[in-house]
């Protein structure tokens, strides 16, 4: 069983690895001990194991003389080695490997104790045999190294995939290599709000921009204070001289040379939707939205400001037929209802799909309905745990 803990230690998950971490029992305490030190666990077993299977030549040389002698010593050599090497593979490695990599812990477990005797025991000879290796790894890792443009070239070598996969693909390749500077919305073409710009002229610039986030700024572009979040506004609407500075939320700000990959993590921990760019002597650069470093990976995203036509059905005058990746602004303005009971309701959704799956909490069954307001939702078609359709009554 020694060859096959070699196997077991090394295919460990890491389930199998947090299942240990929260035991107490002292096998698996020993099993982490040796795969907390892979090099010399591997030097121990390779040690053991060939001790072993001299071993086994040995012995089967002395009883194969004594009870298998034959008058011609070259066939006689020649059958030895061949029944030597047969058990010595078969019970040796296929067997024990084998079933080591179908029940990995249980070997694990079982092998556990006895190699760290082994461990301790073989400790020098093991030291040796690692040190021995450091000669090799300079030349391994001059190895070159897989670049993105290699696998650009690759997917663009594969004849069978197609146009909009290669772009998926060439978008995924790329996305660690991408600084924020590439991506972003310049200064220029930035809508940004001065803190002292009245009530009633605010409202005017959300009415013409259409965005749903918009950058504060004092004196300049260049002294970003903060980004007014719309929805924040939406029960003030009717407000008159509504003092607006007072829900702007802090801004976030990124250099150029920020890569995208790791904007995208902060954005997702942050749980914020528009970040400000600046240089390197604190100018304001542009923007950078969550939808535009989504859109390096899936292409064009179409959201509630992008003219596109909606596809729906009217069945009559108080029941309609979506699709699920129906922007909210839309159905409000389709059905003909007030969407700011909606908007202080919802989470981050921006589609009727994402709205139903924040209200169901679960990916919801085709005909299953869901009650929101004087809103009735009937799931249509799910397609892929993706919401397709959706039926919508005014009750």
């Amino acid at each position: 069983m020694i060859s096959g803990s070699e196997v077991a230690f090394f295919s460990l998950s890491p389930n199998d690895r947090n299942h240990l971490k929260s035991s107490n029992i002292k096998s698996h305490k020993s099993i982490l001990k040796l795969v907390d030190n892979p090099k010399m666990l591997l030097a121990t077993i390779l040690i053991a194991n060939n001790i072993i299977n001299i071993s086994i030549i040995i012995i089967s040389s002395i009883i194969f003389s004594q009870h298998i002698a034959l008058d011609n010593p070259t066939f006689n050599f020649i059958l030895q080695i061949f029944l030597t090497t047969f058990l010595i593979l078969l019970f040796g490695e296929v067997i024990p490997k084998t079933y080591a990599n179908h029940h990995a812990l249980f070997v694990a477990e079982i092998m556990a104790m006895p190699l760290i005797v082994l461990f301790k025991v073989l400790m020098p000879a093991s030291k040796l045999l690692v040190k021995s290796t450091f000669a090799i790894k300079p030349k391994l890792k001059n190895k070159p190294a897989l670049t993105a443009e290699n696998l650009s070239k690759a997917v663009n070598i594969t004849s069978d995939t197609g146009e909009k996969e290669k772009k998926f693909f060439e978008g995924i390749i790329q996305f660690g290599q991408t600084d924020v500077k590439q991506i972003m919305k310049p200064r220029i073409d930035v809508v940004a709000i001065n803190v002292k710009t009245s009530w009633e002229e605010v409202l005017k610039i959300i009415q013409k921009s259409g965005y749903s986030r918009i950058p504060i700024y004092e004196d300049s572009i260049d002294q970003i204070k903060g980004v007014l979040y719309i929805k924040d506004l939406l029960p003030y609407f009717d407000t008159k001289n509504y003092k607006w500075i007072s829900v702007v939320r802090k801004p976030f700000f990124v250099p150029e040379s920020k890569k995208i990959d790791d904007l995208l993590k902060e954005i997702k921990e942050r749980k914020i939707h528009l970040v400000v760019v600046i240089d390197e002597y604190g100018v304001t650069s542009g923007i950078v939205t969550l939808e535009d470093i989504l859109e390096e990976i899936v292409g064009e995203i179409s959201d509630e400001f992008d003219q596109e036509e909606i596809t729906y059905s009217k069945v009559d005058s108080s029941t309609y037929i979506f699709e699920g990746k129906t922007p909210l602004n839309d159905f409000y303005r389709l059905v003909n209802i007030d969407g700011e009971y909606f908007e202080e309701n919802k989470g981050e959704s921006d589609t009727l799909a994402g709205f139903i799956l924040e209200k169901s909490e679960k990916i919801p069954k085709e005909g299953q309905t869901i009650f929101f307001g004087k809103i009735k939702f009937t799931i249509e078609k799910i397609n892929k745990k993706r919401i397709v359709s959706v039926k919508t009554e005014i009750i």
